[in-house]
Parts: C-alpha cells; sequence; structure tokens
C-alpha cells in the first residue's frame, strides 16, 4: 500500500458513487467484516441532509483498511460499484496533479473498474474515476497514480492508442487553475468574431461585405435553421488578430440594417461555462460575505408558507433584505432563508422564533453556515457523541430507564388516573400506584393531552418527558434492539429538532442511522481494547 499516505489518515478510508439511499448502517454492515471500525460518516448536503454519494470509513488497524480497499473496491451495494481509495484530506495533495492524468474519448463500456484494470499495469493507482451522468458515461475520466513516474509511463504507453474502438488521449492532468489561465491566455489571441441580433435579411454575403472593411476574412458563416431561414447571429473569421480586434471595437453597438448588433470574441462552449461560473461564484461569495452572521436558516415550514408569508413572520425583529422559501417542481421544500441586515437583528429573531409555532409546525431557527462550517461542526458534534459514550449500559441508559419514573412520567390512560393531574417529577421520589403524584409548584398540564399535537407539545411545561414518550415508540419501529439507547442520545437534542423529527420520518430516520454508528463504534472499540487486553494480560475492570 502507499507510503505516502499521510499518517493520520493511514486507517481512514473515501468511499464514493454511492446509491442516495445508502446510510452509515448499510455501510457498517458492509465493512465490518474487515476488521473493528471507529467510526462511519456519510456526507450530506446542508439543507435538504441528502446523501451527497460519499462517505468516511475510519478503521481501529491499518492493515484492516488494506484489507477493505483490496477486497472491496467495486463492490456493488444498492445496485452501484463502491469507489474506494484512501482518504486523502489535504486539498493540495489532490488538486496538485502530480501522478494524476486525464483520459478521454473513453469508449461508453468502460466503467471504474475496467479503467483501473487498463492502467494499473503502471503502478498503484490512488484514485480511479469515469465521469458520468444519467445517461451513463461522458467519455472522459481521471487516473490517479502513487508516483507521477507511473503516469509518465502510462501517458507514453496509452495516448493516442484503440481501447475497445476508439482512440484515446491520455495526457498529464491540469488544475483548474492552470486550465482557466491558458484559456485566458488565448482569449487575448483570437481571430474568429462572433455577431448576433441581426435580422433574416443578412446573410454570408452582406456580413463579408460589412466585415471586410477592417481586414482580410477568411470565412463567414450565418447560422440557419432546418428551412434555410437565418438564426440571427453568425461568425466571421479574419486572417489576422488586429483586424479582428478592429471589428470588434468599430462595430458592437452598431446598427446594421435597422437593428443593434453585439459584436465580440467567439468563445468555446467550455470557455463561456468557466466565464459563467467564476461570475456567479462571484455573485454568491458577495452575497455570502453581505450577509455573514444575519442571513437565518428556517425549517419545518407549512407547505402553503411563501415568500412574502415568511417575510410577514420574521419582519418585527429588524430589516429584511431578503425572504426565500426553497421550491421543488413549484412545491415548498418546507425550508427557506432570511437575510437581515445586521446579526444583531438576526440574533433577535432566533430567539424569538426558535421553535414557535407557526400555523401548526413549530419552527427552527438558525444562522446559517457555510459548507465548511457546518461540516465542522458535525464534525465536532459527532466526534463529541463519540467521546461521550461509556462502557456498557452505564453509559447510555436503557430503554426502561428512559421511560423510569427519574426520566419523565409517561401519560396514563383516563382510565387509569382519573382526574388526577400529572407535575415534573421530583428526583428520587418514589411513587406508589395507590399515591398521588407528589406536589410542586409546576402547573399542571391536564390528562388527556393528544401529544400528536405540536402545539400542546411546544407548550407543555414537562416537553421533554412527553417528546420522549412520543420519540421512544417511533425509534422503536426502526430500531427496537437498541430503541433504548438511541432514544437517550436523540433526547439530548435540541427541542425543535426533536419535534422536527417527530414531523419528518426521513429525518428521524437519518438521526437514527446516526445513533446506531455511535453506538457500533462503541462496541467495535471495546471489542478490540478486550482483544488487546487479552493478549497483554491486562483485565478489564
Amino acid at each position: 500500500m502507499s507510503a505516502s499516505v499521510p499518517h493520520f489518515e493511514m486507517s481512514t478510508l473515501y468511499v464514493g458513487d454511492l446509491h442516495p439511499e445508502v446510510n452509515e448502517a448499510m455501510l457498517y454492515e458492509k465493512f465490518s467484516s474487515a476488521g473493528p471500525i471507529l467510526s462511519i460518516r456519510v456526507c450530506r448536503d446542508l439543507v435538504t441532509c441528502r446523501s451527497l454519494g460519499y462517505a468516511y470509513v475510519n478503521f481501529l488497524l491499518r492493515a484492516d483498511t488494506e484489507r477493505a480497499l483490496d477486497t472491496m473496491n467495486f463492490d456493488i451495494i444498492n445496485g452501484k460499484p463502491l469507489r474506494i481509495m484512501w482518504s486523502q484530506r489535504d486539498p493540495s495533495l489532490r488538486k496538485s496533479g502530480v501522478g494524476n492524468i486525464f483520459i478521454k474519448n473513453l469508449a461508453k463500456s468502460i466503467d471504474n473498474k475496467s479503467l483501473y484494470d487498463t492502467f494499473s499495469v503502471f503502478g498503484n493507482i490512488l484514485s480511479c474515476k469515469v465521469v458520468t451522468d444519467e445517461n451513463g458515461s461522458r467519455g472522459f475520466g481521471f487516473v490517479h497514480f502513487e508516483k507521477s513516474e507511473a503516469a509518465k509511463r502510462a501517458i507514453a504507453k496509452m495516448n493516442g492508442i484503440l481501447l475497445k474502438g476508439s482512440r484515446v488521449f491520455v495526457g498529464q492532468f491540469k488544475p483548474r487553475k492552470e486550465r482557466e489561465a491558458e484559456l485566458r491566455a488565448k482569449a487575448n489571441i483570437f481571430t474568429n468574431v462572433y455577431i448576433k441580433n441581426f435580422g433574416d435579411d443578412v446573410d454570408d454575403e452582406c456580413l463579408k461585405e460589412v466585415f471586410g472593411e477592417f481586414g482580410s476574412v477568411l470565412s463567414v458563416s450565418v447560422m440557419t435553421d432546418g428551412s434555410g431561414k437565418s438564426k440571427g447571429f453568425g461568425f466571421v473569421n479574419f486572417e489576422n488578430f488586429e483586424d479582428a480586434k478592429k471589428a470588434i471595437e468599430k462595430m458592437n453597438g452598431k446598427v446594421l440594417n435597422g437593428n443593434q448588433i453585439y459584436v465580440g470574441r467567439a468563445q468555446k462552449k467550455l470557455e463561456r461555462q468557466s466565464e459563467l461560473k467564476h461570475k456567479f461564484e462571484q455573485i454568491k461569495q458577495g452575497k455570502l460575505t453581505k450577509c455573514k452572521g444575519a442571513n437565518l436558516y428556517v425549517k419545518n415550514l407549512e407547505d402553503d408558507i411563501d415568500d412574502r408569508r415568511l417575510r410577514e413572520e420574521l419582519s418585527l425583529f429588524g430589516t429584511i433584505s431578503s425572504a426565500r422559501v426553497m421550491m421543488e417542481a413549484g412545491h415548498s421544500k418546507g425550508f427557506g432563508f432570511v437575510c437581515y441586515t445586521s446579526p444583531e437583528e438576526a440574533n433577535k429573531a432566533v430567539m424569538a422564533m426558535n421553535g414557535k409555532i407557526v400555523i401548526t409546525k413549530p419552527l427552527y431557527v438558525a444562522i446559517a453556515q457555510s459548507k465548511d462550517e457546518r461540516q465542522a461542526f458535525l464534525t465536532k458534534n459527532y466526534m463529541e457523541r463519540i467521546s461521550a459514550v461509556r462502557d456498557g449500559d452505564n453509559a447510555i441508559l436503557n430503554y426502561r430507564k428512559i421511560t423510569s419514573f427519574n426520566n419523565f412520567i409517561p401519560i396514563l390512560p383516563q382510565s387509569q388516573c382519573g382526574n388526577v393531574h400529572l407535575y415534573k417529577p421530583v428526583v428520587r421520589a418514589k411513587y406508589h400506584p395507590s399515591q398521588n403524584w407528589p406536589a410542586s409548584n409546576q402547573k399542571p398540564i391536564p390528562v388527556g393531552h393528544d401529544i400528536s399535537n405540536v402545539s400542546v407539545l411546544a407548550s407543555a411545561t414537562t416537553q421533554k418527558n412527553i417528546l420522549g414518550e412520543k420519540l421512544v415508540p417511533l425509534v422503536q419501529s426502526i430500531h427496537p434492539t437498541l430503541a433504548g439507547k438511541i432514544s437517550r442520545i436523540l433526547l439530548e437534542m435540541d427541542d425543535a429538532e426533536i419535534l422536527h423529527m417527530l414531523e419528518s420520518p426521513e429525518s428521524l430516520r437519518s438521526k437514527v442511522d446516526e445513533a446506531v454508528v455511535v453506538l457500533q463504534a462503541h462496541q467495535a472499540k471495546e471489542a478490540a481494547q478486550k482483544a488487546v487486553n487479552s493478549t497483554t494480560g491486562v483485565k478489564t475492570v
């Protein structure tokens, strides 16, 4: 295996090309056969929580990591082959281009595995990928070798050969910045001019006559449809760059046969896309900088809440520069963003609106985070959960302990408790069926409340207790063997987040999967420690 893998990544694998429904529990079942696993994390979209199609699997031992990489690469889960490689979190290693080659003109039948098999003869491969879309292979891919010498051998032997009927190009991979710099350099010297917005009475001869005044013209082409009618745009290719430049300076914005025309440098599709993407990123970055700390993420919205209603609900706390509910196919996705003019206004809104009932649902309101900030937060939170786990049942209370008196009081049917009201429990108070509940200063909650009504949940003084009683059966239906331990983890979350889980089965299942990974990681770590102790003679207390 690669000696160049950073020490801190030695036991971590990157697993890509995952089916959207593959979760941590499924990956644990797959990879645990290779050895004890410390953690598994499927990376998800910050807003929708949908899988991004890749994950990280962290083993206890490097030897087990190597075994998984050697024996499980390209194995199929949910109909899609896995793409496994050593995790390299340092972007400079991935983007430097050292040892990385680019292959294009690939036959449609070539997939990740066949590309790997073809190029593995030249040296150890760190990663290999054929780029695909919904229609399959896009005809190009990348192979990243451990050593640059292997990449050079592959380029020398494979460039220009026939591979499954297609003559492939194999060359050194160039980082995006380098490719963009080359495009910009080419843009400074051009001869082809693009003209648009002229009428259908302008043909090749007309364009040649008008633009021939600026220099020698090699070719002219007015683009037409199937019937031969002009599409209103075309190209003029000059012999010299200076003539093409002069034509743009003199003709852009001029009127030709009654129409104001646009004249500019002709661009290839890739160049136009790169330019538009750069402009979009600049606009996006400007908005993020402007709204830093003042942009709110609001979820658990009713379906009929639109931009206007969202702005109206949060307008009391300051001046709103934008309010938007995210939509898909004309329907609300249940979340949106509100941007204030200052962080102070945004913080006021969070304090007042998080957990507030709007129509029938409690809102979840928080300061919006960038992708990097959210990932850092999730990683920190995830590791804290793992470290919070203690040995055996002392680490996490089981189902009985969760439903016991000292945690929360179960709501009894009307026939069992008559007119008795429920109160928050007193620590270590003992209860006997023949006794009333102990008195307290807390406001009583009348028996008979429907705990499926979220407005009651949000207003009840014993909210956490009632949330627990509602949550536990749902968790038990998903994962009955670990229901108590999972519920205990989930009940430590923010009340608004728990309410959202009760409303959203998808969110609940996602959180249950996370909790399962935490528990399984602890069990694996405990088993590994026992194995180490047994070989060293150390007794486990």
